[in-house]
């Protein structure tokens, strides 16, 4: 942008919503709960009450404006039956560039709620339906419960909402996982610049060669690739010539290379570490694999492997 644009200079105007034109490529979503709930409100309030951003522009027929901001409102309009509504009308000629840096802004540029406010808001709301009209769902009304009004505004709290989403195999595991941590201490963790930057390399990779554009699929595609890759952990406990490092545990997954092996191996190797126990001979089970690897290696048949590291 080498020169600022002239200064819009919008009116308000009716439009029938049928006929207004809806961007053909909208970054804004609404989940069906949200959306059912906004043709509601819209339907109770018999008009809308945030009014739609539309373009004309010389382009457009009169009526028949493109939405740029409000398509959701200007469908719930049409869904809760009203003949027209009021919207902002841009009249003068934007170029292509300018109409989507609007539509991206209106989007993207949003406050956000103080949860300690939002829930002094809310509990004001004596009325039940009044309460559904306000659009809280359970999730949010479930973090309002835990907030206490003091220390929370935005003149003495710096804070961010980070938003995870779990498969249902997971959501108990990760349930768990949070109800754990509030009763344990505190941990911090930290990462390079440069980690972030190599993560994002990795994840690009990883987008380019398995041709998707989710990231939690590539995440998987990533986690496969080091899955079948265990053995090549041992290099953190393993000397270049083959000696141990370290002296603490180790994952024996990144021995075998796996973290399964078949049932009747499983078997085999359980009634194997019953005996030993059982002579008295070792008390982990462990200790039967080192000693049958020990005896592996110096029998009379055993060459040496390379002692270039782990294998």
């Amino acid at each position: 942008m080498t020169t600022p644009p002239p200064a819009l200079r919008p009116r308000l105007v009716r439009r029938n919503p049928a006929h207004l034109q809806l961007l053909p490529v909208n970054a804004r979503f609404f989940r069906k709960e949200e959306y059912d709930r906004l043709v509601a409100n819209v339907r109770q309030d018999g008009c809308l009450t945030s009014v739609p951003l539309v373009y004309g522009g010389g382009i457009y027929e009169e009526g028949r404006e493109l939405v740029l901001s409000g398509n959701h409102r200007t469908m719930a309009a049409v869904d809760a039956d009203l003949d027209d509504i009021d919207v902002m009308l841009i009249e003068e000629e934007l170029s292509e560039q300018q109409l989507v840096a609007i539509q991206i802004a209106h989007n993207s540029i949003s406050g956000e709620d103080d949860p300690a406010t939002l829930k002094q808001l809310y509990e004001q709301l004596d009325d039940v339906d009044w309460r559904a009209y306000s659009g809280l769902d359970d999730e949010q009304l479930g973090l309002l419960a835990e907030v206490t009004a003091e220390g929370l505004s935005e003149a003495n709290l710096d804070f961010a909402t980070v938003q995870l989403t779990f498969l249902p195999p997971e959501l108990e595991a990760a349930r768990a996982a949070f109800d754990a941590s509030r009763f344990g201490a505190n941990e911090t963790w930290l990462a390079a610049r440069a980690d972030y930057q190599q993560t994002l390399d990795t994840l690009a990779s990883t987008h380019s060669a398995h041709k998707v554009n989710n990231v939690t699929t590539a995440l998987h595609a990533i986690l496969a690739i080091a899955e079948n890759h265990l053995t090549d952990l041992q290099s953190g406990y393993t000397s270049p010539a083959g000696e141990a490092l370290m002296t603490g545990n180790v994952g024996l997954e990144t021995v075998l290379g796996a973290r399964f092996l078949p049932a009747p191996a499983a078997i085999t190797i359980n009634k194997a570490i019953a005996a030993a126990r059982g002579r008295g001979e070792i008390d982990h089970g462990w200790e039967l694999l080192e000693r049958l690897a020990g005896e592996y290696l110096n029998g009379p048949d055993h060459e040496p492997a390379p002692t270039d590291g782990p294998q």
